[in-house]
């Protein structure tokens, strides 16, 4: 009985395959990056053609380590959420960019939608706010905006990233599952809900061009048998930070995981009832299993990893992103020096897309050194924000289990606990988007009897993470952040 699982983690910077063993021991990887477009200030696209094409070389690579498509019990799917591709049914070819979550283009469109009253209604329905990250609104601005979208007509297709790759590996099926159909402002979450008329026809979104929405352990199809020498199921797919809470087995109430890498993304698992937020954070679907959802709590900050990118790609400062840690340990503090870091607006819990970027408080003696700590200074600052939002929602964190390729460094792990006074767990194995795709996949194929026994058979060993620094520091610290950010928010 073939027992290995494929997972496609297909991120906003590059497409991984991974591949897994059935009790979750990581076996290979393979890595393409692909451009990042940025056709003007605010907008942010991708080529979708690359984006499967790096999809196909990566995949073909661990299928081939596997020993053949027989030896694969099944795929999974794990992708940046809120990404859409506008496709031809008929050749899966691209027909216009695809609008990647960091996008703003749609700010004019949610800004009047809010104006109008509608956004109590959508957050009723969606557990969303309106805003550009969000798909609905990019599909409904591209419909208006691209001709040759509308004269596609019934040739066009349109979905989230995974949505588009099972399309492609299956050779026509259209499907997405409920935790990145959950993510559209176009599906109501509330029971069985699905695409919501109402929403649709508010965003200019018809109903026709979306995807059927499938549980998350669903087996949606097999792969067309002459990509990879023979048919392999496709048992599993969810939206990246809906897997990685899994990979964490953060799957009881009150379980909560960051994880920290182009943005940060927290979720709070909240088991079968949908959470009401009276503070600005997201209500989600985590996963459904057959007919059964079960939900999360969702705080979503757009600049993390991001933010050290743009230090060594767009600055200069930094010759490797690893270099920060480096930095940061080299100096005793940072100087009075503040980033606020919002590159791409300001998520949760603030909501303005429109804030931008301040770097504050520097001084002749300011170097280079000081602007990195501030900068991995920020994560735990912007997770502090959260764990307020959070609490006030009546989610205390008891301890916060982090992933993504941030939570490598150690230096800001520990600064995380210092500043949220609160034990943090890192797994020895951080790819946990990745891990938590491969335990849908194997209980989409059997392997596992539900997904609570494949989160606990898959989940490695941990390391821990508790509070140290003295309570008059941290106090200092985090006055220093409202001050920088309250610039920010007013201006």
């Amino acid at each position: 009985m073939a027992e290995k699982i494929i997972v496609i983690d297909e991120g906003t910077t590059s497409t991984r395959t991974m591949l897994f063993a059935a009790d979750g021991t990581p076996l290979g990887s393979a890595q393409r990056e692909f451009r990042q477009h940025y056709p003007a200030p605010g907008l942010v696209e991708h080529d979708a053609a690359e984006i499967w094409n790096a999809t196909l070389a990566c995949t073909r690579e661990m299928i081939e380590q596997a020993g053949g498509a027989d030896a694969v019990a099944a795929i999974g799917i794990t992708n940046q959420r809120e990404t859409v591709v506008f496709w031809d049914r008929a050749t899966g070819e691209p027909l216009a960019p695809a609008i990647v979550w960091q996008d703003r283009r749609s700010a004019a469109d949610c800004a009047a939608l809010k104006e109008a009253g509608h956004e109590p209604r959508a957050q009723a329905k969606t557990g969303l706010l309106l805003d550009p990250y969000f798909s609905g609104t990019k599909i409904g601005w591209a419909l208006h905006h691209w001709p040759q979208l509308r004269e596609a007509g019934d040739r066009l297709a349109v979905g989230t990233i995974e949505s588009y790759l099972a399309y492609r590996l299956t050779g026509g099926v259209h499907v997405t599952d409920a935790s990145n159909a959950s993510r559209t402002l176009l599906m109501d979450i509330n029971g069985a809900g699905g695409w919501d008329e109402e929403l649709c026809d508010l965003l200019g979104v018809p109903t026709a061009l979306l995807p059927e929405i499938t549980g998350c352990t669903t087996t949606v199809g097999t792969t067309d048998p002459a990509l990879f020498g023979g048919p392999i199921p496709i048992s599993g797919m969810a939206g990246d930070q809906q897997a990685a809470t899994i990979g964490q087995a953060c799957l009881s109430p009150g379980q909560t995981k960051a994880t920290f890498g182009t943005g940060a993304f927290i979720l709070s698992a909240s088991g079968t009832a949908r959470p009401i937020s009276n503070n600005r954070l997201l209500a989600t679907v985590l996963v459904q299993e057959g007919d059964v959802r079960s939900y999360a709590l969702e705080g979503s900050v757009f600049v993390a990893g991001s933010l050290i990118k743009w230090l060594r790609d767009g600055l200069g400062l930094l010759a490797s992103a690893g270099e920060s840690e480096g930095l940061a340990r080299s100096v005793t503090d940072t100087g009075g020096v503040y980033l606020v870091p919002a590159l791409a607006g300001l998520g949760a819990p603030h909501w303005r897309p429109d804030a931008l970027a301040a770097l504050s408080g520097l001084s002749f003696a300011s170097t280079k050194a000081h602007v990195a700590r501030a900068a991995l200074e920020a994560q735990a600052y912007q997770a502090h924000d959260l764990k307020s939002a959070f609490a006030a929602d009546g989610v205390d964190w008891a301890e916060l289990r982090i992933d993504g390729g941030m939570a490598a460094n150690d230096w800001m792990a520990q600064d995380l606990a210092d500043m949220l006074e609160i034990v943090v767990e890192r797994p020895d194995f951080v790819e946990s988007t990745a891990l938590g795709a491969a335990m849908l996949a194997a209980t989409g194929a059997g392997l596992y009897p539900d997904l609570a026994s494949a989160a606990a058979a898959m989940r490695g060993t941990a390391t821990r993470f508790t509070p140290a620094l003295d309570a008059g520091k941290r106090k200092t610290r985090l006055a220093g952040w409202q001050s920088a950010l309250a610039k920010v928010l007013a201006s």
